[in-house]
C-alpha cells in the first residue's frame, strides 16, 4: 500500500511507466493500473450511490507510448469490479470530463491516462466524476484501497467511442455561436497555426479550424508521438514557445496556438511574434471576459505580477485575487467565491491552466483557445488586431527565480520559521506587503528599487522559491540584495544561487 501511495501527485496519479531514463525504475505498470481501476469503481460506487453493475466509465489516453497498455490495465480493473467501460482511445483531459456531460455519453465517471508535459517515460491517471476532477483526499482513498486489492483477470474488449469528434463538434459550435456569423466558414481569411508538440491536440486543426475555414498552413508536430521527438509539449518550455513563435513569423500567421500533451493548458503567439503566456495569457483571457463580467474577480496563482494586477484592476476595472499555486487551488477558490455570490469568471495559473465559470470550471486549453479564436475573428471584423486587447499591459522588464534548498529533515517547520522571521524583518524595515495567501510578498512601488518579490515554501519539496520581478533594468539585482539582507543568518537555507 505504501508503494502505491507514492504514486500520488496532488490530485493526480503519476509514476514511471517505462525504463530508459537514468536510474529511474518503473512503478506504474498495467497490473498496478488494474488495481487502481478496480479501486476507482468502489470509490465511485460509494460516492454516487450507483451500484457498480450500473456504472459506466470512460477511459482515454494521450499520445504517450505507455498509454495503450496502462489503459488496458485500468479497463480490466474497472471491469473486474463489475462496471462497464467505454474506450475513448486518444483523448484529452478536458474531453474526458465532458464525456460525463455530453448527452451522447453521460458516463458516471472517467479516467485519463496522462502525465501532462513530463518526459516520455512518465505517465499517470487523472479521474473525474460529475463534480469535476477528484481532490487530493479522493486520490489517497483510491490508492489506499487499490493496495488492498487483487483484481481477477478478465478477458474484455470494451466498446470504443470517438470522443474527440464529439468534443470537437462542441468546440466548433462554440466558435460559431461566439462569432455570431451566418457563414459556415466564419474563420475564412484568418491564418492560425497550431503546435501540438506530438501530443493529443492535433484534432484542433483537422476537426475545428479547417472545417471553419481557417488557413492552418504551417501548423506543426500534429501527429501523436509519445516519444516527443521535436520538443516537450509544454507552453512553459522555452524551446516549445520558440517553435510556435517561428511558425507564426515564418508563415505570417494571425495567431499561433500551442498546447500541452493532454490539452488542459495552452499559450499563444501574436502575429508580431509576441508570446502570450504567463501573465499575458491571463490578461488576454480576462480582457475577453471583462465586457460581460464587469467588476468581477479574476483568481490567479501567487506568482503573477504587479503588472497584471494593474492591468486587471486599473485598466479592465476588475478585481484581482492573487491566491495560491496549484490549479486545483485556484479552481476550488473560484467555485467557493461563485457559490458565495461573487462573480469569478476565470481562475488561471501562469502555467496556462485556465478554468472558466461558463465551462464547468474546467481547465480546458482547447476551450481557452476557442475564446482566443473568437476574439481574433471579432477583432478582424472591427479592423483591429488581437493584441489590442492587452496593449495596456505593461511589458516585462526583468525577472528571476531562485530556489533555496532547505538542509533540515523537518523542512516544512524550518521553512515556516523562515517565512515568519522574513515577514517580521520586512515589517520592521517598513516594506509594503500586500495580502498573501502563500508565502510573503513585498511590493516596491517607489524608491531605489521598484518591483516585487515573493518568498514561499514548496508544497512537497525541501525548497523555498524566491520570485523577483523588477520594474526597471537593474531592479532585480537591487531587490535580490534586499532579500539577502532579510534572509541573513538562516544557516540551513542554501542561498548560494543568489551569489
Amino acid at each position: 500500500m505504501a508503494d502505491l501511495l507514492k504514486l500520488q501527485n496532488g490530485s493526480d496519479v503519476r509514476g514511471i511507466a517505462l525504463e530508459g531514463v537514468a536510474d529511474e525504475h518503473v512503478n506504474l505498470t498495467p497490473d498496478i493500473a488494474k488495481q487502481i481501476g478496480c479501486a476507482f469503481v468502489s470509490w465511485l460506487e460509494k460516492k454516487s450511490g450507483v451500484n457498480a453493475n450500473a456504472l459506466i466509465i470512460g477511459v482515454g489516453r494521450d499520445s504517450r507510448v505507455s498509454g495503450p497498455d496502462l489503459a488496458m490495465g485500468l479497463i480490466q480493473g474497472i471491469v473486474s469490479a463489475g462496471a462497464k467501460v467505454v474506450d475513448c482511445g486518444m483523448a484529452t483531459t478536458p474531453a474526458m470530463f465532458m464525456s460525463i456531460v455530453f448527452p451522447a455519453t453521460q458516463f458516471h465517471g472517467s479516467a485519463m491516462i496522462t502525465a501532462s508535459h513530463l518526459p516520455f517515460n512518465r505517465n499517470g491517471i487523472k479521474f473525474f466524476d460529475a463534480d469535476g476532477g477528484l481532490e487530493h483526499d479522493d486520490i489517497t482513498e483510491i490508492l489506499t484501497l487499490a493496495g488492498m486489492l487483487n483484481p481477477q483477470h478478465v478477458n474484455y474488449f470494451p466498446e470504443p467511442v470517438d470522443l474527440l469528434t464529439l468534443y470537437a463538434e462542441h468546440l466548433r459550435e462554440a466558435i460559431i455561436q461566439g462569432i455570431n456569423s451566418d457563414s459556415d466558414k466564419p474563420l475564412e481569411g484568418l491564418k492560425i497555426v497550431v503546435d501540438s508538440g506530438n501530443g493529443a491536440s492535433g484534432f484542433f486543426v483537422d476537426k475545428i479550424l479547417k472545417p471553419l475555414g481557417a488557413d492552418t498552413t504551417g501548423s506543426q508536430f500534429l501527429e501523436p508521438d509519445g516519444m516527443f521527438p521535436n520538443h516537450i509539449p509544454n507552453p512553459e518550455n522555452k524551446q516549445a514557445m520558440e517553435a510556435i513563435r517561428n511558425a507564426v513569423l515564418n508563415n505570417k500567421a494571425d495567431l499561433g496556438l500551442i498546447f500541452d500533451t493532454d490539452v488542459d493548458r495552452m499559450s499563444a503567439v501574436l502575429s508580431d511574434g509576441s508570446e502570450v503566456n504567463r501573465d499575458a495569457i491571463i490578461a488576454m483571457a480576462a480582457a475577453i471576459l471583462a465586457p460581460e463580467n464587469p467588476g468581477s474577480t479574476i483568481i490567479t496563482d501567487s506568482v503573477t505580477s504587479d503588472r497584471l494586477t494593474y492591468f486587471l484592476e486599473d485598466v479592465l476595472g476588475l478585481k484581482h485575487l492573487c491566491y495560491m499555486r496549484g490549479y486545483k487551488n485556484v479552481i476550488n477558490k473560484q467555485k467557493e467565491l461563485n457559490a458565495a455570490g461573487t462573480n469569478a469568471p476565470l481562475a488561471m495559473e501562469t502555467s496556462g491552466h485556465g478554468a472558466l465559470k461558463e465551462n464547468y470550471y474546467l481547465d480546458d486549453g482547447a476551450y481557452l483557445a476557442v475564446k482566443l479564436v473568437i476574439a481574433l475573428a471579432k477583432a478582424r471584423a472591427e479592423g483591429k488586431k488581437l493584441d489590442s486587447l492587452i496593449e495596456k499591459l505593461p511589458p516585462l522588464v526583468e525577472e528571476g527565480e531562485y530556489r533555496f534548498k532547505i538542509k533540515d529533515e523537518n523542512f516544512k517547520d524550518y521553512g515556516k520559521s523562515v517565512l515568519k522571521e522574513f515577514k517580521a524583518r520586512a515589517e520592521k524595515a517598513g516594506y509594503k506587503m500586500p495580502e498573501s495567501y502563500e508565502g510573503v510578498r513585498i511590493s516596491f512601488k517607489e524608491g531605489d528599487a521598484q518591483g516585487w518579490m515573493l518568498l514561499r515554501l514548496s508544497l512537497h519539496d525541501p525548497v523555498m522559491p524566491l520570485n523577483i520581478e523588477g520594474a526597471r533594468k537593474g531592479d532585480v539585482a537591487k531587490i535580490k540584495a534586499i532579500a539577502k539582507e532579510l534572509l541573513a543568518g538562516f544557516d540551513k537555507l542554501d542561498m548560494s544561487c543568489l551569489d
